[in-house]
């Protein structure tokens, strides 16, 4: 149970009220703390292919089957998700940290998808060999909250990679998930 006598800023304490700013960096280290699964999302289209790494992405509904995903207004993919209305939501398998790394850098977009095979399904975005599992998404509905736009993703196809065994990112750090012995 929260101690509602603590502080904003003390370990413990409930939310600021209304109207009173956050602290940036105190959010950014509690969300820390959320593990979340690491996500290599591709689409491709006429505006072309892109990808980029993401934490960011849930399931909303099974009927119809819906994900959302949050992506930055300012991100240099952010024109080619935007019009292409695609994606491919590629869940990474574990010992896919490099992967990662790539998809979530300044690495040029070629060089990108040359460090894994891919494949495609029914939207045409570029699917993952080796992902354990990997959406294939038509984006059906799109709203700004602050620096992103969160899009709501139709899931109109999946494939299921060989293995179950994931990647998350827990305490700014890779943990991978394997099956026990």
């Amino acid at each position: 149970m929260l101690n509602p006598t603590v502080s904003a800023t003390s370990p413990g304490a409930l939310p600021p009220a209304h109207g009173v700013a956050l602290p940036r960096s105190e959010y950014r280290d509690a969300m820390a703390r959320l593990g979340a699964a690491v996500n290599i999302i591709t689409t491709d289209g006429v505006a072309g292919r892109a990808g980029f790494t993401a934490s960011a992405v849930c399931s909303v509904t099974d009927d119809p089957p819906t994900l959302l995903l949050c992506l930055n207004r300012t991100a240099s993919v952010y024109p080619a998700f935007q019009t292409n209305g695609v994606l491919c939501v590629n869940v990474l398998a574990a010992g896919q940290q490099t992967l990662s790394g790539v998809f979530g850098g300044k690495t040029p977009m070629d060089e990108r998808f040359a460090s894994a095979n891919w494949r495609h399904c029914i939207t045409g975005s570029p699917v993952l060999d080796g992902a354990a599992v990997s959406f294939d998404c038509r984006v059906v509905r799109s709203t700004g909250v602050g620096t992103h736009d969160v899009l709501f993703c139709e899931v109109v196809a999946i494939a299921v990679g060989a293995a179950a065994h994931g990647l998350i990112y827990f305490d700014r750090r890779y943990h991978d998930l394997l099956p026990p012995h």
